[in-house]
């Protein structure tokens, strides 16, 4: 099977900064509680007219000018995102017209903040069987669904798009193995329980503000600290490599000061982890794309080194990605 890589990334975050104190006021928290639970500074949050595709196609343009290839070249694009312009139909369909990408087949996946991952291991199969190129973006407007009083999730979240141009390996980064994992037991701790088949959108749902994103946050914790460094384990022995061999490591851009507890217990012990969250919060689906664009751009990579990606969120679901560069 051909080898499939990473050529190009890209990302785009919206231009309206929001800070701790600008998004605790209706809390009732401040900057330095913010900060002292998460690691935020400030996040960005889209303008009104800006939706979810159109942080997706400024990502994925600014991705296809890395990789050097048109959006005419383009066999599959792929969304990651929780956080869809519509219902229907996908976001992708949106993303593909906004590109100009006639000849490329295009459809979501949610997985939440694991999403990127489980959508590169989707657009990986396409690729191994139809051959071109894929985009691969995760994109989400969290703003939009965020209860202003909550400060379990306003605090964290922040609205962004990454995305990854995938192809023939030869010249890029070279995609060793991926893992998906999913544990549907505990997908209440993760929720919008409103404005699905189960709890249309009505009076009542607004009313009880189920329209609202909603997180067991120590819940969530509990899971990522106990589940994340087993998986973790288990996947680098399925690819074949050991902690030692790992020089980079790019992680959902949850909660800062929870994902320092989780890299000390992962023990990778010559590892760079890779944080932005200081600036842009939690963007879902985006975080990890994000992520890796901004230390790839930055040269903060060299050839060979692997980088393990890792992504964790509602489901719940967690994903790992190796990636040799």
């Amino acid at each position: 099977m051909t080898e499939i890589g990473i050529l190009g990334t890209g990302a785009r975050v919206p231009d309206r900064v929001v800070s701790n104190d600008e998004v605790g006021a209706a809390a009732g928290v401040d900057d330095a509680w913010i900060f002292r639970k998460t690691a935020i500074r400030q996040r960005r949050w889209a303008a009104e007219e800006e939706a979810t595709s159109d942080l997706a196609a400024a990502a994925g343009r600014a991705a296809l000018e890395s990789a050097g290839i048109t959006a005419g070249e383009l066999s599959v694009i792929v969304v990651a995102t929780s956080t869809p312009d519509r219902p229907q139909p996908p976001t992708a369909a949106y993303v593909q017209h906004l590109l100009g990408a006639a000849d490329a087949a295009a459809f979501d996946v949610n997985a939440v903040c694991s999403g990127e991952v489980f959508a590169l291991s989707a657009a990986e199969g396409v690729l191994a069987r139809r051959g071109g190129h894929a985009l691969v973006i995760g994109a989400d407007v969290y703003s939009r669904i965020l209860d202003p009083a909550d400060r379990r999730t306003v605090v964290l979240f922040g609205d962004g798009a990454g995305a990854m141009v995938l192809g023939p390996g030869g010249g890029g980064a070279r995609l060793r193995h991926t893992a998906l994992h999913t544990f549907g037991d505990l997908s209440g701790l993760i929720e919008v329980p409103g404005g699905g088949s189960r709890l249309p959108v009505d009076g009542d749902v607004l009313g009880a503000g189920l329209q609202y994103f909603a997180m067991d946050g120590r819940g969530v914790r509990r899971f990522v600290e106990d589940r994340l460094p087993p998986l973790t384990k288990q996947f680098l022995h399925e690819a074949g490599v050991v902690p030692d061999d790992i020089a980079h490591f790019v992680p959902h851009q949850a909660n800062g000061v929870m994902l320092e507890t989780v890299f000390e217990q992962m023990a990778l012990p010559r590892c760079t982890m890779h944080l932005t969250l200081e600036r842009y919060g939690n963007t879902g689906a985006a975080s990890i794309p994000i992520t890796l664009d901004e230390a790839a751009r930055s040269g903060a990579f060299q050839r060979g080194e692997l980088i393990l990606m890792a992504g964790f969120g509602g489901g719940m679901s967690a994903g790992f990605a190796l990636v040799e560069w």
